[in-house]
């Protein structure tokens, strides 16, 4: 009688065992995901859009069976775009939400703190961030943390050295730098500096705006007086509309140049009838509006509304197409944060019909992707 029953605890305690040490946010039909972007605010368009396009294109595979038969759950939070408040949603995604994996966070310096702080010791994958900062790709043999952080867009290094070899190559050497004073503005203003430099070039003025400010009076007062004949704006969509507004109220008239992360849809709004013809900006992900390409026609699919797409609408969709790739590649059998990395370590250069990712165990940078778009007549962007 004593034998069965030791056999019976030991049984039971070795299936508990395995039930706690199963990584949290996977069930036998479900997967949940934990997200953190700006959804309200000055930049809460850019999140909102990332948001729908990522839950469509979800409820899609949810109705197809789902991945590995269980199906996925987003759990989205508004940071606002605040660094404090992006590392509380990290800390309440994993902790208290039981998040599997993270995906598509938005900005550097939250990221990067979030990163440091929470994700990265935590052991917790994060597939895409809305930034090409240099704080975020640093080797994983000089930050471990790094491990844990998969890019889905390339470098504003890789951004910023196309647009000034553009600008060189039309003759042009009295450029400026219009940036915000973060991460993102200073990592961008980084790249800038290392880009001219390679032209024997370096800025003949800067001018700095503040994070969720449109406050541009001293960034247009310093850069007029230099009379640049280009300036590279490092910045949001509401402070490059208000910068460019005001240089051309001062009489100043150069040639403007905007990084993706600017908001290409939410800039043209925000210019409004003021000319912006001739406005150029780098782009890190396929032209949304192309019919042309297989990955852009999957994700105009997923459009909140039929016909209305976005860069971040279109970025949103690569991060959870590469996200969806890990999660069939990591199995049924088992699933674990640590099988996930792994199987986004497989990755090598994966073409999703236009777009190609490239992980090894030892890069994360994902893509090389830049192209440049300007601003034609009527607000039209064209490539």
């Amino acid at each position: 009688m004593q034998l069965p029953q030791r056999i019976f605890v030991t049984t039971a305690l070795s299936l508990l065992a395995s039930v706690c040490q199963a990584d949290p946010g996977v069930t036998d039909s479900t997967i949940t995901l934990g997200m953190s972007a700006p959804l309200s605010g000055p930049n809460g368009a850019y999140g909102v859009d990332m948001q729908q396009t990522i839950e469509a294109y979800f409820e899609s595979i949810n109705k197809n069976g789902g991945v590995q038969g269980r199906k996925l759950e987003l759990v989205a939070l508004d940071d606002g775009y605040e660094t404090e408040r992006t590392v509380a949603n990290t800390k309440t995604l994993i902790k208290d939400k039981n998040v599997f994996a993270l995906l598509s966070f938005y900005g550097s310096s939250p990221t990067t703190e979030a990163m440091q702080k929470v994700f990265g010791p935590a052991k917790v994958p994060l597939v895409g961030t809305i930034s090409g900062a240099g704080t975020l790709r640093e080797p994983l043999a000089a930050n471990p943390n790094s491990r844990y952080m998969f890019h889905v867009r390339t470098s504003y290094a890789d951004e910023t050295a196309v647009i000034v070899k553009y600008l060189a190559g039309l003759g042009l050497s009295r450029i400026a730098v219009f940036y915000q004073n973060d991460g993102f503005g200073k990592s961008g203003l980084e790249g800038v500096t290392a880009a001219l430099n390679q032209h024997k070039l370096a800025p003949v003025a800067v001018g700095t705006v503040e994070r969720n400010a449109i406050d541009v009076t001293k960034a247009v007062e310093s850069i007029a007086k230099a009379n640049a004949q280009a300036v590279i704006m490092v910045t949001l969509y509401k402070p490059t509309a208000a910068f460019m507004k005001a240089m051309k109220q001062a009489g100043q008239n150069p040639m403007f140049m905007a990084l993706s992360p600017v908001g290409t849809e939410q800039l043209i709004a925000e210019l409004g009838s003021t000319s912006s013809r001739g406005l150029g900006i780098s782009q890190v992900v396929p032209y949304p509006w192309s019919t042309s390409i297989p990955v852009v026609r999957e994700y105009q699919k997923f459009s909140a509304k039929p016909g209305t797409y976005s860069y971040y609408g279109m970025e949103g969709y690569l991060m959870a197409r590469t996200m969806v790739e890990g999660l069939k590649r990591m199995g049924s059998k088992e699933p674990s944060r640590e099988r996930l990395v792994n199987a986004l370590e497989s990755l090598n250069n994966m073409d999703f019909g236009g777009f190609t990712v490239n992980y090894t165990p030892s890069a994360r940078q994902g893509s090389s992707f830049v192209e440049l778009t300007v601003l034609g007549p009527n607000g039209k962007l064209l490539k």
